[in-house]
C-alpha cells in the first residue's frame, strides 16, 4: 500500500486517554511515538499482530529497551476523511507488568484481561478447574479373563 506523493497512506486518531499518555510520556518517547507514527501513516512501517483478545491490534516498540509500547489498530476512516482507513491509538503506555495491555483492554470494553493465544495455552483446563484426579484402576492383571504377564526369569534365583 503506498500512498500518492506526499500523501499518507493512511489517516490518524487518538482516543483522548492516548493523547494523554502520548503528552505524559517522557519527552524522548513522545518524539519517537510521532516520528514511528508518521512511518504507520504513510505505510513504511507496521507493528507486530497482537493476538487472542486483542487481535486485529498492532503494537510498535518506541525505544531500543521496548520498555514502551504503542497499540493501534486499522480502522475504517470516517466518511469525511481523505483516506479509507486510518491509524486509531489505543495506548501509548509502559509495558512493565503487561500495564499497557491492561489499560488497552479497558478502553476497549473488556470486562477481564486481555489474554494473548500463549496466555491461554498457559491456562489449559488441567490448571484451571477443579475436577477430582481420576484414580487408576486395578492393574490389568486383576481383571478376570486378561492373561497374567509372563514372568521374567531374570527374576528367579538360580541355584
Amino acid at each position: 500500500m503506498t500512498a500518492g506523493q506526499g500523501q499518507p497512506a493512511f489517516g490518524l486518531s487518538f482516543d483522548p486517554r492516548a493523547l494523554t499518555d502520548l503528552l505524559q510520556a517522557p519527552s524522548d518517547i513522545r518524539d519517537l511515538t510521532l516520528a514511528y507514527l508518521q512511518e504507520v501513516v504513510n505505510a513504511q512501517r507496521f507493528g507486530l499482530r497482537l493476538d487472542g483478545d486483542l487481535e486485529g491490534y498492532r503494537k510498535l516498540f518506541v525505544d531500543s529497551r521496548k520498555d514502551w509500547r504503542v497499540v493501534y489498530g486499522v480502522r475504517p476512516a470516517p466518511a469525511e476523511s481523505a483516506h479509507p482507513k486510518e491509524i486509531h491509538v489505543v495506548a501509548v503506555r509502559p509495558r512493565a507488568g503487561n500495564d499497557v495491555y491492561d489499560e488497552v483492554g479497558r478502553r476497549l470494553g473488556m470486562a477481564r484481561r486481555p489474554l494473548s493465544a500463549r496466555t491461554h495455552a498457559a491456562r489449559s483446563p488441567q490448571l484451571t478447574t477443579r475436577t477430582p484426579v481420576p484414580r487408576p484402576g486395578p492393574p490389568p492383571t486383576a481383571l478376570p479373563g486378561l492373561p497374567r504377564p509372563a514372568h521374567n526369569p531374570a527374576h528367579h534365583h538360580t541355584r
